[in-house]
């Protein structure tokens, strides 16, 4: 299974949400490998990783390193969850091999993919895991996106938006309409989102 978490705007929760994700799967009995191509998964999870060399470096080495460097760059997070740190991200011609190497195990694998769209690991059979919030900017940015993608909908107290007219603007319903939660943010602030996963993200799951 993969699964890739992406928004066109930077600032929404896809970090979050991805890491919300593999957390449940990894709860809920699964082998699970979380996949930083944002950056941000390290302060988010609370865990450090230095200066550790990550999926960015790997795809910007060549062929000549071996597949199984991938494994060596893992970083443990919880029972049955590791971290693939991003590393120095450049370029991405390797994508396609790279998700191909991750996905062979039978991992859950969930990829925090920022604001890269997901078109590039659509050969690979992904579920597409949209997050925006209720801003017209965002779902206009995302466009129409392609019916199986679900769509996480972070819902604002003040905006003039509600969920449903965000999945009318990109063409699908809402998956799951999380409510902007106090909770998560001092959980990520604390670096405890690993070790207290908040109420309002357990409603998460990894989409069949």
């Amino acid at each position: 299974m993969l699964v890739v978490c992406w928004s066109p705007k930077g600032g929404v929760g896809t970090s979050v949400v991805a890491a919300a994700l593999a957390l449940r799967a990894a709860a809920d009995g699964a082998d699970t490998l979380l996949v930083d191509l944002a950056g941000d998964q390290p302060a988010i999870l609370g865990i450090d990783v230095g200066s550790r060399e990550g999926v960015g470096d790997w795809l910007g080495a060549g062929d000549d390193v071996p597949i199984d460097a991938l494994a060596v760059l893992e970083v443990p997070v919880a029972e049955r969850l590791h971290l693939l740190p991003r590393g120095e991200l450049g370029a991405t011609d390797r994508l396609r091999v790279f998700g191909g190497l991750i996905t062979a195990g039978g991992r859950c694998v969930v990829v925090d993919a920022g604001v890269a769209r997901d078109s590039s690991w659509a050969p690979l059979g992904h579920r597409s895991v949209l997050v925006l919030r209720t801003c017209y900017l965002a779902a206009r940015r995302a466009g129409v996106v392609d019916p199986s993608t679900r769509l996480v909908v972070i819902d604002e107290p003040g905006r003039a938006l509600r969920p449903s007219d965000i999945g009318a603007a990109v063409g699908v319903a809402p998956w799951i309409r999380l409510s902007a939660d106090p909770a998560v943010a001092r959980a990520v602030d604390a670096g405890l989102l690993a070790a207290r996963l908040p109420r309002s993200l357990r409603s998460l799951t990894v989409p069949s």
